[in-house]
């Protein structure tokens, strides 16, 4: 694709945004957009990752305790999954079309509030089989608005950060998903540890749900107060739709590779995040019969290793490229996922700490480089729309079902090492929607164009661009 205008006249590619061109005000600007988005999407993460760490807590109290009780809980878990693309097609071009800052109010607002409803919810023994019917109805209503929420706050952070320091800064709105997982992992395993686990059982649980509520009240007044970026306010100014339905028609019309593309990638980083972040608790405990206390810690450890290198790596491909971190990532989950599987299942603690660290070194490889490198695979028009409905099929398809999909496996084969499988199988498809990618890397996200798809009018111009040249 080349720019030119509808009349066939050549048009020069939009100019690469730089920190250092940026007024004190803008960086500010910048900075602020940044945390409005990290702070809602730490809030989400925050809501998903207490579940994985409370499935066996509400396999007993909302599912009754029987043996299929598990399973019944990782479906509750899964469910929200299976409406995120329905939620994605909605609020996605909504986004494009009335502003992304407005559908991330809307989607924060939404989820605080149902899963601050699950720490109310009657229990089996009170009211029966409603008790797994409520808790499904608000699963739902999470998966829809975190249709939106994701690949709502990714689009706003990287339509802000200058173009050279996208990586820098998107790896913020990770490092946001890391702290809201790694502080669910905090909260339940020290409350384990100091108030014991009768505590926790007679409505102890409920409490990591509850603190949603003033949680996201924090990110909805940081939200409220952020703007369109100007990227967005180009777009829309010079955007002939006249409907969402218009926007999502272009999308689909117009760019069914892009959203392939991201598909692909999409499958691997959330089969690896959900499986390692999510379902690892379940799997250790339940599988593998680890202590939920050391298993709970080990895993808080890989976390805050993560946290702690996710902003550099993020730096790091501003300087050498999205496509060799994702590259080296893919390739490591299709060789090194069954190995460290066999590693968690050898009983001594060593050995099972480096194989989740591999995990997590293979993970954290992939989350620096997402919030930068999705929003650039769409031209401004339809990126929220096309980011979100790319993301959240594949999500729902092969994500948010890879714990429940794990343990039918294992339950059915009686297989420890089917989480290895699941992920190199990932990993092949990953890889191969990677070898697609332009690289994104310094580009400007400006324009109706997929970034990188103009580095030949930019190399004419003598601009010089970081990694390979889509030619």
């Amino acid at each position: 694709m080349t720019e030119t205008t509808d009349t066939g006249e050549h048009r020069t590619p939009p100019p690469i945004t730089r920190e250092i061109d940026l007024s004190p005000i803008q960086r500010k600007t910048v900075k602020k957009s940044v945390m409005g988005a990290m702070a809602g999407n730490a809030i989400e993460w925050f809501d998903y990752g207490i579940y994985g760490y409370l499935t066996v807590y509400l396999s007993v109290h909302i599912f009754g305790g029987t043996e299929e009780a598990l399973l019944w809980a990782l479906f509750g878990f899964a469910v929200s999954f299976l409406v995120r693309p329905l939620g994605g097609i909605i609020l996605g071009p909504l986004g494009d079309r009335i502003g992304r800052q407005k559908v991330l109010v809307f989607t924060i607002t939404l989820i605080s509030i149902s899963t601050a409803c699950i720490g109310l919810l009657p229990t089996y023994d009170m009211i029966g089989w409603w008790s797994p019917v409520l808790l499904f109805a608000l699963r739902i209503i999470q998966g829809f608005s975190a249709g939106g929420e994701y690949a709502g706050a990714a689009v706003f952070m990287a339509e802000h950060a200058p173009d050279n320091r996208r990586g820098f800064w998107g790896s913020f709105l990770e490092f946001g998903t890391l702290l809201g997982f790694s502080a669910a992992a905090v909260l339940v395993t020290v409350m384990q540890l100091t108030l014991g686990d009768a505590f926790m059982q007679e409505w102890g649980w409920r409490i990591p749900f509850l603190l949603t509520l003033p949680l996201g009240a924090v990110a909805l007044y940081m939200r409220k107060s952020l703007h369109e970026s100007d990227t967005f306010e180009e777009s829309h100014a010079q955007d002939k739709n006249t409907s969402a339905w218009q926007t999502l028609g272009d999308l689909i019309r117009n760019q069914p590779k892009q959203l392939l593309k991201i598909m692909g990638i999409v499958i691997l980083i959330n089969v690896a995040f959900y499986v390692v972040l999510t379902y690892m608790p379940t799997y250790l405990t339940v599988s593998l019969e680890m202590d939920a206390t050391t298993s709970g810690l080990m895993l808080v450890g890989v976390q805050l290793v993560m946290m702690a290198v996710i902003v550099p790596l993020g730096a790091l491909t501003d300087r050498i490229g999205r496509r060799p971190l994702l590259i080296t990532a893919s390739i490591g989950f299709v060789v090194l996922s069954v190995p460290a599987v066999m590693l968690l299942d050898t009983g001594v603690l060593a050995l099972q700490i480096l194989g989740i660290s591999i995990f997590g070194l293979m993970l954290v490889m992939l989350l620096c480089n997402i919030s930068a490198t999705l929003p650039a695979l769409f031209p401004t028009p339809v990126r929220l729309a096309g980011f979100a409905l790319g993301y959240n099929i594949a999500t729902s398809l092969l994500g948010g079902t890879a714990g429940l999909a794990n343990q039918a496996l294992i339950d059915a084969t009686g297989s420890t090492l089917i989480p290895g499988f699941y992920l190199t199988i990932a990993g092949i498809i990953g890889l191969v929607a990677v070898l697609t990618f332009n690289e994104t890397a310094g580009r400007s996200l400006r324009g109706d164009v997929v970034p990188g798809d103009d580095d030949q009018e930019r190399l004419e111009l003598g601009e010089e661009l970081i990694g390979k040249v889509h030619a």
